[in-house]
């Protein structure tokens, strides 16, 4: 028995060992299995919390992304590839960022509290000392400049004025409302839907969304087509736009084939691209027209002054007038135009701001177009004691020039010159100035006139703000016309564009405008002469070029210039957008050189008002035509 027992007991010490090492087994392997579970688990949780922390869609990433900030001075060939490269791709990371399947409305709220929470974020440029630690003393003043300029953004101003001119810096100034927001709007999600359409209608199970899309594009392009600002959108469009917003977030929310959309993309941006290339040219070619073309309503005032002369001529003043017109003693005052509005203003604000009107003489030159109108004008108008003579230029008979008579180019030659210039931290800086220069015309002057000897030729884009009497009494020297000098342009710079020519390297380029001429010391000189035989000289075929008469010009008179002091005329109104109001309402002239005039519509609206204020507003003629608008 004890053996048995010793036996069995022998088989239970045995068998104890074998059901332990079974248990750690099973509690191995289900220790195996929750690990496994877990493990995929953690991951996809930390992906998913590495997507939504980096995914870009939260509100400081974004309104940093739009900032612009672009360095002037000397960069790496590497850093303008990166910057030209950034600049290419902004518009494909929009619409990718468009693309992207649409977040709950709560999920940029809590993108933004989450950054927010986030420890100390700062945005730092490249090469800026970090807070907290002491700027390295080797930095280059370039780099500490730009640290410093953008607490004033003024890096972006200089960048604006670069690409776009001083408008830009003016639109930033004077910038409005958007006009258009929901139109634009409107337009981003049409693009969207179109390309996602494609790919949506070739799903059979999403019929329903399909049609939905296409009648929501359709519905889009027709409200489109008839509106260009908000004001014109119909009262119900809110509910277009969420019914669209709606209809799209579904689209981006079923899987589509990407390349069908990249293609479909790809075509909307090659019609965009040669849409906005048309409407450019397009622009460009209706501003030039704008600018070059007699606005209607001055059209309207010249055929109606001209009508009414002919039905009551007024009295012939030429004869009774004679020996004013042709005294020496006199101040004489000369004007090239075809615009009865120009030319009235100039004189009207000569003789305003002068102390003694009744020796002024004013002679208005124009073509026989616009002459029997401005005859009548100037008879019905007054101007204090002035006296106004109006000539036609095309019915003067001057023999000696033939040639030069036969052209009547009236008025000034005016032409833009653009230049880089490079300042002491190697930003280049653009300036554009519009020079005006002297007419074929002009140079008939000594025959028209062969009783006066000094006579001012007046712009008919100019006003004048003060008395000029001073003018009369300058002494000259030895030059023939006085003139404001522009030093920041020599005539050798010109020389690419004017051509080879022998230009002194000190010769600055002059403006007309306001020129005081001494008719005696011409005629003496002959530079009449001089000037048709440069024009033939600069002329490959003979005659008369106006390609020529610029440089032609210029070398006529060049050394015989004499050098106004600039505070008698301000230039820049007809282009300019950044003058100084006080310095514009102190100076002697205001010359609108430039292409806005203040006469057209495209004229700059805070210079416009020095140009109204001497029109007659209650004027019939004016009042008809709308012409003093």
């Amino acid at each position: 028995m004890k053996g048995a027992v010793g036996g069995g007991g022998g088989g239970s010490s045995y068998t104890l060992p074998g059901k332990r090492r079974w248990k750690g087994l099973v509690i191995g392997v289900l220790g195996l299995v929750l690990l496994s579970m877990l493990v995929p688990l953690v991951f996809l949780l930390g992906l998913h919390n590495s997507f939504q922390s980096h995914s870009g869609f939260d509100s400081g990433q974004q309104i940093s992304g739009t900032n612009d900030i672009t360095i002037f001075g000397q960069t790496s060939d590497a850093d303008t590839k990166n910057n030209s490269t950034d600049e290419q791709s902004r518009h494909v990371d929009d619409l990718i960022r468009r693309l992207e399947p649409t977040r709950p409305k709560d999920f940029r709220r809590n993108s933004v509290e989450e950054a927010k929470n986030r420890s100390n974020a700062l945005i730092l440029l490249p090469d800026m000392p970090k807070p907290g630690l002491k700027a390295n003393k080797n930095i280059s003043t370039s780099k500490v400049e730009m640290a410093d300029s953008m607490k004033g953004s003024s890096e972006s101003k200089n960048i604006c004025e670069l690409r776009f001119g001083s408008y830009c810096l003016w639109r930033q100034e004077h910038r409005e409302r958007m006009k258009d927001h929901t139109v634009k709007k409107m337009k981003d999600l049409l693009y969207v839907a179109r390309a996602y359409y494609p790919s949506i209608a070739k799903l059979s199970v999403l019929d329903k969304l399909s049609h939905e899309l296409k009648q929501n594009i359709q519905d889009f392009e027709r409200v489109l087509s008839e509106t260009t600002a908000d004001k014109d959108l119909p009262p119900q469009i809110e509910k277009k736009l969420d019914k669209m917003e709606s209809t799209v977030a579904r689209a981006k929310s079923h899987p589509v084939d990407c390349n069908n959309v990249d293609k479909k993309f790809r075509q909307l941006v090659d019609l965009t691209e040669d849409e906005a290339n048309f409407h450019m040219k397009q622009s460009a070619f209706l501003y030039q027209l704008t600018v070059q073309t007699m606005p209607k309503s001055l059209h309207c005032l010249s055929l109606r002054l001209t009508v009414e002369y002919f039905r009551s001529p007024p009295p012939d003043m030429e004869l009774l007038l004679a020996d004013k017109f042709q005294n020496p003693d006199l101040h004489h005052f000369v004007i090239f135009s075809n615009n009865i509005l120009a030319s009235s203003a100039v004189i009207n604000s000569t003789v305003m701001n002068s102390k003694e009107t009744s020796s002024q003489v004013f002679h208005v030159l124009t073509d026989r177009q616009n002459y029997f109108a401005m005859k009548l004008w100037f008879f019905q108008n007054k101007y204090k004691d002035a006296t106004v003579r109006v000539l036609d230029i095309e019915g003067l008979k001057l023999d000696e020039h033939e040639k030069l008579s036969q052209v009547h180019q009236l008025l000034p030659e005016e032409f833009r010159v653009s230049f880089r210039s490079v300042d002491k931290l190697s930003r280049v800086w653009v300036q554009t100035e519009y020079f005006s220069l002297f007419s074929q015309s002009h140079y008939l002057l000594p025959d028209i006139f062969p009783t006066l000897r000094k006579v001012m030729i007046l712009d008919d884009d100019i006003i004048v703000q003060k008395d000029l009497s001073a003018l009369w009494s300058l002494d000259m020297g030895e030059k023939v016309i006085g003139a404001v000098m522009v030093c920041t342009v020599r005539l050798v710079q010109l020389q690419n564009y004017l051509g080879e020519n022998n230009f002194d390297e000190q010769s600055c380029a002059w403006m007309s405008g306001l020129n005081i001429v001494d008719l005696g010391r011409w005629r003496k000189l002959d530079l009449t002469k001089s000037f048709e035989r440069l024009v033939l000289k600069l002329t490959p075929g003979g005659g008369i070029s106006e390609a020529a008469a610029v440089p032609a010009t210029l070398l006529t008179f060049q050394g015989l210039v004499y050098d106004l002091d600039d505070n008698w005329v301000l230039s820049g109104l007809g282009y300019n957008y950044g003058l100084d109001p006080e310095i514009v309402k102190k100076a002697a002239v205001l010359h609108f050189n430039g292409n806005m005039k203040p006469w057209l519509e495209l004229g700059i609206p805070k210079y416009k008002g020095f140009w109204r204020n001497f029109l007659n507003p209650e004027n019939t003629f004016l009042s008809n035509c709308n012409a003093n608008q």
